[in-house]
């Protein structure tokens, strides 16, 4: 009898992290949306690459548990602060 492989259909979805500098240098990112995902990166674009990863693989576990993978999340509304630095020599 041959096995039959059930497809899974790519579906795109979208979840917030938050980016924590940490005082040794590098970010860690946990992902409140989704339960037990924490992730670090030395620089902001690894710890970007992480938490897609980390995602990921989290989504991956949870479904093959038969756990529900939790909705998308919208995108912030709220401000932010962000420091820029300028030159100040005129």
């Amino acid at each position: 009898m041959k096995k039959r492989r059930e497809r899974v259909a790519a579906v795109t979805a979208s979840y917030v992290c938050h980016f924590q500098p940490e005082p040794e240098g590098g970010y860690t990112v946990p992902c409140p949306s989704v339960p037990g995902m924490v992730t670090y990166g030395k620089t902001l674009d690894e710890a970007r690459r992480m938490a897609r990863e980390a995602i990921e693989l989290c989504l991956e576990v949870m479904r093959e548990q038969g756990e529900s993978i939790p909705p998308s999340d919208k995108p912030p509304q709220r401000a932010f602060k962000e420091l820029v630095q300028v030159n100040a020599a005129v």
